[in-house]
C-alpha cells in the first residue's frame, strides 16, 4: 500500500471511530439525563410526602392538646348543677335554724353528686371484709383481728377507693386484721 492509500484508510477509520464514540456518548448522556430527571422527580415526591407527614404530625399533636385541655369539660358541665345546689344550700343555711332541713338538703345534694359521677363512669370499691389485695388496697396499719376469720382481711376503710371506667384512680386506704 502506498502512503496515500494508508492515509485514506486511516482517515476513514478515524472518522468511523469518532462517530461510534459520539453515538455511545449521546446514548450515555440521554441515560444520565433520564436518571437525573427521575432522581429529581423522586426527590420532589419525597419532599412532598415528608411535608404531608410533618403537617399530619403537627395537626394530630394540636388535636391531642385540644382534647386534653377540654377532656374534662363534660364532667364539669354535669357537676355545675350540683355546685349550684350547694350555693343555694349555703345561702339557705344562713337563714334557717332547722337542722333536719339542712341535713336533708345536704343529703340530697350528696346523692345528686354521687349519681352524676356514677353516670360518668366512677364507681366505689367495696373493701371492708375483703381479703387484702395490694393491687387495689393501700394498707395504713394492722390491728389485731377480732376473730380468726378476719386475719388478712380489711377491717376498716379509712378512705374509699375509686375506679373510673374500670381503671383504679384512687386506692382504698385500709386497716388490716392480723
Amino acid at each position: 500500500m502506498s502512503t496515500t492509500e494508508s492515509d485514506i484508510l486511516n482517515d476513514q477509520n478515524q472518522e468511523q471511530v469518532p462517530q461510534e464514540e459520539v453515538n455511545v456518548l449521546d446514548e450515555k448522556e440521554k441515560q444520565i439525563a433520564e436518571l437525573k430527571l427521575k432522581s429529581d422527580e423522586l426527590n420532589d415526591k419525597y419532599l412532598r410526602l415528608y411535608s404531608e407527614f410533618d403537617n399530619f404530625r403537627k395537626r394530630t399533636a394540636k388535636e391531642k392538646m385540644d382534647m386534653i385541655q377540654s377532656g374534662g369539660e363534660d364532667v364539669f358541665k354535669s357537676i355545675l348543677p350540683v355546685l349550684d345546689d350547694f350555693e343555694r344550700a349555703v345561702k339557705s343555711n344562713s337563714e334557717t335554724t332547722d337542722v333536719k332541713a339542712v341535713n336533708d338538703g345536704v343529703n340530697l345534694i350528696f346523692n345528686k353528686l354521687k349519681t352524676t359521677l356514677t353516670q360518668k363512669g366512677l364507681s366505689e370499691m367495696n373493701s371492708v371484709g375483703e381479703v387484702f389485695n395490694a393491687d387495689i388496697h393501700e394498707a395504713i396499719t394492722n390491728i389485731p383481728a377480732p376473730s380468726e376469720d378476719d386475719k388478712g382481711k380489711v377491717i376498716e376503710e379509712l378512705e374509699k377507693g375509686y375506679n373510673l371506667n374500670g381503671k383504679i384512680i384512687r386506692f382504698a386506704k385500709v386497716v388490716i386484721g392480723s
